[in-house]
């Protein structure tokens, strides 16, 4: 049963950006979002009484990568409940069917974003100047950011409005090292095009930290969120909650 929700005030409203479809260079897999990093968070701001929209680059219909979807050969994610119910609903379900557009939505009425991560962002969100536009613009208005897992590879060189970094002089995290060995191992192949955490460490004036792998952990610094991986969507998620109140 839903908790019990005290409005004061007008409804904040969370943009969630997630991955339009690709295709990986090193699998040649068709690659997207990860269901978890969608649901998950999706779920703790509807409960908090926001207004969610799920919105992609390019608008359409998105694909979820396999291995996030709980009914995937793999088993891999079995056990994610969220994510099962979120498809299973036909009205939810149609909220990935056919996204909008950033360019088609009012991206000054949001109260916060939040990036989806997944494959897909290490080679649509990496490349995407209006995606990292995207993160600097909310931070530079004093809104919040957040950024989930592989989509942290926004942070490596998006920028503010002034052109710092946005993640200069902050704390942040993303997918780790660790983390990458695992899936390389699962897969029995190197996934990704690049790693987050090389590519942060190797950064002057931020820092970046890790947990354990595969353990919820997200990180606020001022009005930026980071999340580690696919099981601190709703940590991140939450974050976001105290920092916009309900």
């Amino acid at each position: 049963m839903p908790a019990t929700i005290d409005r004061h005030g007008p409804t904040k409203r969370v943009l969630v950006v997630a991955s339009n479809p690709a295709v990986s260079d090193r699998t040649g897999w068709p690659i997207g979002f990860w269901w978890s990093e969608l649901t998950h968070p999706y779920r703790e701001f509807v409960e908090a009484g926001y207004e969610v929209t799920i919105a992609s680059p390019d608008g359409g219909a998105l694909q979820a990568d396999s291995f996030s979807d709980p009914d995937d050969a793999s088993g891999y994610s079995a056990e994610d409940l969220v994510s099962r119910g979120f498809i299973a609903s036909p009205e939810h379900a149609a909220l990935v069917a056919g996204t909008p557009s950033l360019g088609e939505v009012d991206l000054d009425s949001y109260d916060a974003v939040l990036l989806v991560g997944g494959q897909g962002p290490m080679y649509t969100f990496r490349n995407d100047q209006r995606v990292k536009d995207l993160v600097g613009r909310f931070l530079a208005s004093d809104r919040i950011a957040a950024v989930v897992c592989h989509a942290t590879c926004v942070l490596l060189d998006a920028r503010m409005p002034d052109g710092d970094l946005v993640v200069a002089g902050r704390t942040w995290t993303g997918f780790a090292n660790s983390e990458e060995d695992v899936a390389d191992a699962f897969t029995g192949q190197r996934i990704q095009p690049f790693r987050i955490e090389d590519e942060a460490r190797a950064m002057p004036g931020t820092n970046f930290v890790v947990h354990g792998a595969f353990r919820a952990h997200a990180v606020r610094d001022g009005n930026l969120v980071t999340g580690q991986q696919q099981h601190s969507g709703a940590a991140a998620a939450r974050l976001v909650v105290e920092a916009l109140g309900r």
